[in-house]
């Protein structure tokens, strides 16, 4: 599986992903700089979680229109997988490639915590190493989290499975306590039409290593390389 992982200005998890992605793969990610404009041929495309040009604007607003993204969403358009990790999950938005935006946290605080994920599917090529229902702690960090789309989308995502996660508490149970940033339907992430493009606001590679205190979201890295290579 060839990945990549997209660098911009204000970047700050690049590093982890291209980390787990070799630790998972056994090969090395390129690393592409924004103003890029060619892409090798690739598996996958990771944009990664950070502050992008400063968060100036929207989240993810500018680092949209950086000519590296015109090259993403065209591969997307392709069939080229994608995952889009916090920041990441603002710039797709951004891009039209994922429904909906990213808003400020209902409480106005920037949250950095673990919490716990639902999955629910297994049913794409992200979370086919997770059982449905599983819960996951996993890490988050950011200041505009708040999944936000008209009823009419959200409706649609729910009937035809575009949820990916949802947070929970350590049950499984969909509570308010349990949303961090105040979410709509606790959403914590979502795919495309094609399920072959997800978002989502925490952070998988923060937690894929016995080291840094857990492996939850190592299942996800697993799962690409299964279902890509």
């Amino acid at each position: 599986m060839q990945a990549a992982v997209i660098t911009f200005p204000g970047s700050n998890c690049d590093r982890d992903a291209a980390v787990v992605l070799e630790a998972v793969t056994g090969r090395a990610p390129a690393m592409i700089w924004h103003r890029d404009t060619d892409l090798p041929k690739l598996d996958l495309v990771v944009v990664p979680g950070g502050f992008t040009y400063g968060d100036y604007l929207r989240c993810g607003a500018m680092a949209a229109h950086s000519p590296i993204m015109r090259e993403v969403v065209a591969l997307a358009k392709k069939g080229v997988a994608v995952l889009g990790i916090c920041n990441g999950f603002q710039i797709l938005a951004e891009t039209g490639l994922l429904p909906g935006t990213l808003m400020r946290n209902a409480d106005r605080n920037f949250v950095c915590k673990d919490v716990h994920l639902r999955v629910e599917s297994s049913d794409s090529i992200f979370t086919r190493k997770y059982d449905s229902g599983f819960v996951a702690r996993i890490p988050v960090a950011h200041g505009e989290g708040n999944y936000y789309a008209d009823q009419q989308t959200l409706d649609r995502l729910e009937g035809e499975g575009q949820v990916a996660f949802r947070y929970v508490d350590t049950y499984g149970a969909q509570t308010k306590g349990a949303n961090p940033n105040g979410s709509q339907r606790n959403i914590a992430g979502i795919f495309d039409q094609s399920r072959r493009i997800l978002g989502m606001m925490p952070h998988p590679e923060r937690l894929s290593d016995e080291k840094l205190g857990g492996t939850d979201g190592r299942a996800l890295f697993e799962s690409l390389l299964e279902a890509l290579s």
